[in-house]
């Protein structure tokens, strides 16, 4: 499966792709909020207006790619929490109408999959059409399903991505489960945080993927994913991952780590680290963004562009110097919370 094209809108300035070029925002703040593009461009400001933040960076991103690619035949989102801001804004009106005649404006932004529809009808789209909410996996449930699809025979190119908003509900819910810090914390400091929490942050990112292309950003070769492991699960998943695509963990030159500031964590990707790449080079990438559960979108097009050679300023997310190799295959290793656990592989 090859990256073709991809959008992202992130806490960096990425929409216009300014990061690329070597302008790293260092953001001092508790929530790391993302830069949203002039939407009125682009966006009719009679649908602009209806919209929630997740649904209008969703919509920002994966437009553009809409419009420029025509032929996609299938849109696949990956959320964890969709547009819960106005979720919660339609639970309330049901309390304080007493359930009687409703707006319907909220309830229809809020769900899931209004990017993925909205996508779908701005763009003419009347191809397969799914949204997965499978909380840390959200994003890795969309590449799976594409590989499914592509293996069918039935599809060639499609459109797939991960997005999240802040809202003061989710974020809160968050905090009162210790996910987050009290103190504030510049991003540039954040992954060598030795205090518990992380940093909240949110975007989106997407993809035009095709089951064969010649011009391309970078191959994903292969996903996997589990839940609740073990470290001895999550080094068989590992050894089991690299074994089915006939990769042996000295030929990955750069490996990413979803390292997040959370002194709780870190005991994970230390172990996937020593005792499988300590001859790589370790890259993070939450310092630019955050954490959020479909992080892992951004590190997927992050790393497109490092292979790509579209990256130009790799100091900022690398974290250990292992080796001079030529950036050929990077190997994705994120959690969110501990339970859900994944492994995406790219090559160049």
């Amino acid at each position: 499966m090859y990256i073709t094209d991809l959008k992202t809108i992130s806490p960096q300035n990425t929409y216009n792709n300014e990061l690329l070029a070597g302008e790293v925002r260092v953001i001092e703040d508790k929530v790391y909020h993302a830069i949203e593009p002039n939407y009125l461009s682009f966006i009719p400001k009679g649908l602009l207006r209806r919209m929630g933040k997740a649904v209008r960076m969703g919509v920002g991103t994966g437009l553009p790619l809409v419009q420029k690619h025509n032929d996609i035949e299938g849109i696949l989102i990956g959320t964890a929490n969709g547009g819960l801001e106005d979720c919660i804004k339609f639970l309330n009106q049901i309390v304080e109408y007493e359930e009687g005649v409703l707006t319907p404006t909220n309830f229809v932004q809020s769900t899931p999959n209004a990017v993925a529809g909205q996508l779908a009808l701005m763009g003419s789209n009347r191809g397969y059409n799914t949204t997965y909410t499978n909380g840390g996996l959200s994003f890795e449930s969309t590449l799976l399903d594409s590989f499914l699809l592509f293996e069918e025979g039935k599809h060639q190119k499609l459109l797939i991505g991960g997005l999240e908003e802040i809202s003061s509900y989710n974020y809160n819910i968050d905090s009162l489960a210790n996910k987050y810090k009290d103190e504030i914390i510049s991003s540039d400091k954040l992954i060598n945080s030795r205090t518990k929490g992380t940093i909240c942050g949110e975007g989106a990112s997407l993809f035009i993927v095709e089951k064969d292309a010649k011009d391309y950003y970078a191959q994903i070769i292969d996903v996997a994913q589990i839940t609740y492991p073990t470290e001895d699960d999550l080094g068989k998943l590992l050894t089991e991952f690299l074994a089915k695509n006939k990769i042996k963990a000295s030929s990955i030159d750069s490996v990413m780590l979803g390292y997040n500031g959370d002194l709780r964590h870190n005991k994970w990707y230390e172990y996937v680290d020593m005792n499988f790449f300590s001859n790589a080079n370790i890259l993070g990438f939450k310092n630019l963004i955050g954490d959020f559960r479909t992080s892992s979108a951004f590190a997927t097009w992050l790393s497109a562009h490092i292979l790509n050679g579209t990256y130009k300023d790799e100091q900022t997310v690398l974290l250990r110097h292992s080796n001079n190799h030529p950036k050929k295959k990077i190997l994705i290793y994120n959690h969110f919370d501990e339970v859900r656990h994944s492994f995406i592989l790219l090559s160049k």
